[in-house]
């Protein structure tokens, strides 16, 4: 009979991500992740699997974790404009504090595993998806409520504010300047108008 599991599974995948986004898959050896784990690698093979499979349940932790902040947020009772300003913010500060400057995780993994690992691309577009999808609900939430046009095409804004939230995000690892993203971030805001 196997031994029950004696560490959160959660937290010890929260730690395989912070090292896999630092250091990006191919950089990131099985011993960094059994270190900043603190796991044998018996115990990371047994829970998580190789090292592939480690990153493929990082990149679901971390999709739905992201994804369900992004929904709650643009969820909120505030008017659209300013749940999506909100959550710009949010970015823009994570950004600018240091912490945001690595980027997003499933945008740096697409960009470094796109041509050879088709499964991690999968995670990558359905993290997207259910981004897009966010943007989408409360997009035609707030035409309902006669926040937008009657005729906005919910679908290319939801498709636009999900491309424009990974640019921001890849900028900002290279410029974390404050104004330059609210520059972006007013011009985002301004696709609500259309």
């Amino acid at each position: 009979m196997p031994r029950p599991r004696q560490f959160d599974a959660d937290a010890a995948l929260e730690r395989a991500i912070e090292v896999f986004w630092s250091k990006g898959y191919e950089g990131t050896s099985l011993d960094e992740l059994c270190d900043a784990m603190a796991l044998s690698r018996s115990s990371v093979y047994g829970a998580f699997g190789d090292k592939r499979a480690l990153l493929l349940r990082a990149l679901e932790h971390y999709a739905e974790r992201g994804s369900g902040r992004i929904a709650e947020t643009l969820a909120s009772a505030k008017p659209i404009r300013k749940a999506l300003a909100l959550l710009i913010d949010e970015f823009v500060t994570a950004i600018v504090a240091g912490h945001g400057r690595r980027g997003c995780f499933i945008g740096n993994c697409a960009a470094e595993l796109a041509r050879g690992d088709r499964e991690a691309m999968a995670v990558v577009r359905r993290a997207l998806e259910r981004n897009e999808a966010s943007f989408r609900a409360a997009l035609d939430a707030a035409r309902a409520r006669g926040e937008l046009r009657v005729d906005a095409d919910t679908t290319v804004l939801a498709r636009f504010l999900t491309a424009s939230i990974q640019g921001l995000r890849l900028v900002g690892k290279a410029k974390p300047d404050r104004t330059a993203l609210h520059d972006v971030k007013r011009v985002m805001l301004r696709c609500l108008d259309d």
